[in-house]
């Protein structure tokens, strides 16, 4: 009974996540300005995006496919592996899935570290990091069991 319920855990933590990633990507990322005194910008990943769109189309394309393609389909091939729709052996091409999605979170902090670096200018984090970050780490956490469900 213990391990039914743990899989319909993270059944409904993996539908959670099909919710929270689109939440996390019109959620506020950060503000940042250009002076102290002036009013900051909010940035989110929908709005990274449309700037992205409007000076380098390629760059937003790699962007979208890290921050929004990756997630969904590695959240949706995780809910096709544990309702039994999908054999195990997806779970090394959901890991990879996984492993991409987590570069956009390294991209992110990369950028908040630079832009931080600059004397004249203000950036600060906003909840929505932390939801993206959330959303992010909880589906490579799910991922692990649903690969391996008994852990030692």
């Amino acid at each position: 009974m213990a391990i039914r319920l743990d899989r319909v855990i993270l059944r409904g933590w993996t539908f959670a996540l099909l919710v929270l990633f689109p939440v996390s990507w019109c959620a506020p990322l950060m503000r940042a300005g250009v002076l102290p005194f002036f009013d900051l910008t909010t940035i989110s990943i929908a709005t990274g995006l449309t700037e992205l769109w409007q000076t380098d189309k390629a760059l937003a394309v790699v962007v979208a496919i890290f921050a929004v393609v990756a997630p969904m389909a590695k959240c949706a091939a995780l809910v096709g592996v544990q309702s039994h729709r999908l054999t195990p052996r997806a779970l090394p091409i959901i890991e990879l899935l996984g492993r991409l999605a987590m570069a956009d979170i390294f991209l992110i902090a990369l950028y908040i570290v630079m832009a931080k670096g600059i004397t004249f200018g203000r950036v600060e984090t906003a909840w929505g990091l932390y939801l993206y970050g959330f959303c992010v780490l909880s589906s490579l956490f799910i991922g692990a069991m649903s690969k391996n469900p008994h852990p030692i």
